[in-house]
């Protein structure tokens, strides 16, 4: 339950047509077995008390009486345990049927919701027995206590606000207008839904598909219950086919033809935050709600920590999609090449300039100008490809560099800066035995001077190839590789860079091309800006700042979500278990959090460039930071843990 995880459950019972006590007691078995498993909330099928194939048995008073008996057995039974229960039964009111969910809690029936919409078309004829439930919400007696019955109740949670629960059964959910948009529009987190859907060909996927949509579009975390085995199978059979959604993503699904139980833990803050930023729940004017109060845990506001068992991806700008990487990869390189293409031909320029380096910024920079260039059908020769080698240029980068340059048919330039910046280092009395930020600095400077010279004379543009990890990080020499006219890669992350330069060696057809990439996926990030030692690279990035992977991880969290260091902290440990140690994950936190927050200034000032994914650092869109913002907050936070 701490930071708004909340393990819930959809169930499905072994059962029999209309043996009431039979069907409770299984209920009861696996209300047991999910609070085992610490869940606090237990969805199942609807009508599961009863059956939901009991036909004309649902017009007999002793079904319909020992349904409702069921329930307050349930209810007992669910006294000083701490789990919500969602459960179906038929339930008479004023001389109408309606199928019905009762909302369960520590011994007592929170509320109950009919259905909605009744199918009444050629395998269904519930209309034959049951009334819509279009329920504005009342007060009724049941089972001798006050509880109220209606479409429109909403159940919230004290102590957890985020955990707000609504209910729709089944057809609810396949017509045009579910009555889920109106719960979610209320201020519902969390749908329940009680199904009965019978199995045929192909309905698997379109229900797979249907439910996470459903999540997303909504934003919400969707719990599909159906009904299983027991079930009569005169005309249809029913395969417990049970889901477990969160805005979009499937957490938890079943295998076909399988009674029981599956479980997940739905982020409930993530969903909260998402919903704040896409302001689509603001003032918007619904049905009034009946709200129905109640407490987990005790009341305590000291939440236990969830067990976590869903997958956290620990690369999350990658994708996880191996089937569909391809067409992936092709999207995301096609929007940075459509975007340098645009530019390209507003600018009227006759030429890119790009200084390479053999690294895999640089590398992937010059990648997408080629195929900007294709597009614009222009000969690559007008890509001028710079190298610049220096104190710290290593055999194996510049000799990869050159060899991308010639592979891709661009215009190649070689151009030392070692006598520049020599020279810089007497004109500001520089010792150039010190090898200083100064040192450093410098050498990218004069690069970056070079570049924009070099542009002017070819009547071109510099072509940025610092990526997000960098500009996120702050690791970028001011003035130096941190400036050009237009960064491709602007938006895209140091692992995502890797996975598309990756992509790239995969599809070459030039084995040259294929042998030079992956060399170059295979060298250690770095700057190059230190002398080598023994002919190797010194200066190696991660060393400095961190693993690449971890600090992606941290900023999709960060940016995306907003979420606490706390958080982060968790979801970094449970992602890369077995990978970093936890003082290692907590010593890179601290460093991101430093780095992120204290260098907005460079980031204030970038140059344009296109967005591929949901997470950017642009200062005219995505972040509008100050650039003297305090770190105090977060870092009392990290202190603490």
């Amino acid at each position: 339950m701490k930071h708004g995880f909340l393990k819930v459950a959809a169930a499905t019972p072994h059962i029999r047509v209309a043996d009431c006590d039979y069907n409770t007691a299984n209920i009861i078995k696996l209300i047991d077995e999910a609070i085992s498993e610490q869940v606090k909330l237990v969805v199942f099928p609807e009508l599961s008390v009863t059956g939901y194939t009991c036909s004309d048995l649902f017009l007999q008073d002793n079904l319909l009486k020992a349904a409702s008996q069921s329930i307050g057995k349930i209810a007992h039974y669910s006294l000083k345990k701490d789990i919500v229960i969602v459960v179906g039964f038929p339930y008479q009111y004023k001389g109408a049927l309606y199928n019905t969910a009762a909302v369960i809690f520590n011994g007592r029936v929170l509320g109950l919701v009919p259905k909605h919409n009744i199918p009444n078309y050629t395998e269904f004829y519930e209309a034959r027995h049951f009334t819509p439930g279009n329920l504005d919400p009342v007060c009724v007696n049941f089972l001798g206590e006050e509880c109220y019955l209606g479409s429109r109740l909403l159940f919230q949670c004290d102590n957890m606000p985020e955990f707000a629960l609504a209910v729709e059964i089944c057809e609810d959910l396949w017509v045009p207008k579910p009555p889920s948009i109106e719960h979610c529009m209320a201020g519902a987190s969390v749908i329940a839904n009680l199904s009965a859907s019978d199995e045929i060909a192909g309905k698997e996927e379109y229900r797979r598909e249907l439910v996470k949509g459903q999540s997303a579009r909504l934003v919400c975390g969707y719990i599909y219950a159906d009904a299983g085995e027991g079930e009569s199978t005169t005309d249809l059979v029913f395969a417990g086919h049970n889901l477990i959604a969160e805005n979009g993503a499937l957490l938890a699904e079943s295998g076909l033809f399988r009674n029981g139980l599956i479980l997940s833990e739905l982020d409930l803050n993530r969903l909260m935050n998402e919903r704040r930023r896409m302001h689509s729940y603001a003032g918007e004017a619904g049905p009034a709600y009946k709200v129905i109060n109640f407490s987990l845990n005790s009341g305590s506001k000291e939440l236990p920590e969830t067990v976590l068992t869903r997958f956290v991806d620990p690369a999350p700008f990658v994708p996880s999609d191996k089937a569909g990487r391809d067409k992936r990869c092709e999207n995301i390189v096609s929007i940075q090449a459509m975007g340098l293409k645009t530019r390209i031909a507003h600018t009227g320029v006759d030429s890119v300039v790009l200084g390479i380096s053999g690294g895999l910024d640089s590398t992937l920079a010059l990648l997408v100008a080629a195929k900007a260039f294709d597009m614009l059908g222009r000969d690559k020769k007008n890509i001028i490809s710079v190298t610049m080698p220096c104190f710290g240029t290593t055999d194996r980068t510049y000799n990869n560099a050159i060899a991308l340059a010639r592979c891709l048919g661009t215009t190649l330039l070689e151009i030392p800066i070692r006598d520049a910046v020599e020279q810089h280092f007497k004109d500001i009395g520089h010792d150039s035995s010190i090898h200083d930020l100064t040192y450093e600095n410098s050498q990218a400077r004069e690069r970056t001077q070079v570049l924009m010279d070099i542009a002017g004379k070819y009547n071109g543009f510099v072509v940025g190839t610092g990526d997000l990890s960098e500009l996120a990080l702050g690791w970028a020499t001011y003035n130096g590789d941190h400036m050009s006219m237009y960064g491709v890669n602007a938006s895209i992350p140091k692992t995502l860079v890797r996975y598309l330069v990756e992509y790239f060696a995969d599809k070459a057809e030039n084995i040259r091309l294929h042998d030079v990439l992956l060399d170059i996926l295979d060298t250690p990030v770095s700057p190059e800006l230190l002398p080598p030692k023994d002919g190797d690279i010194a200066q190696k990035t991660e060393d400095i700042v961190g693993p690449y992977e971890l600090h992606d991880f941290y900023l999709y969290y960060v940016m995306r979500f907003g979420f606490e260091p706390s958080k982060v902290y968790r979801l970094a440990r449970h992602a890369f278990r077995g990978i970093y140690k936890e003082e290692e994950i907590l010593k890179w936190l601290k460093v991101f959090y430093k780095r992120f927050i204290t260098q907005q200034f460079k980031r204030s000032c970038l140059p344009d460039g296109p967005k591929v994914g949901s997470v950017s650092v642009s200062p005219r869109g995505d972040l509008r930071m100050p650039s003297d913002a305090s770190i105090s907050l977060w870092m009392k936070e990290i202190e603490q843990l």
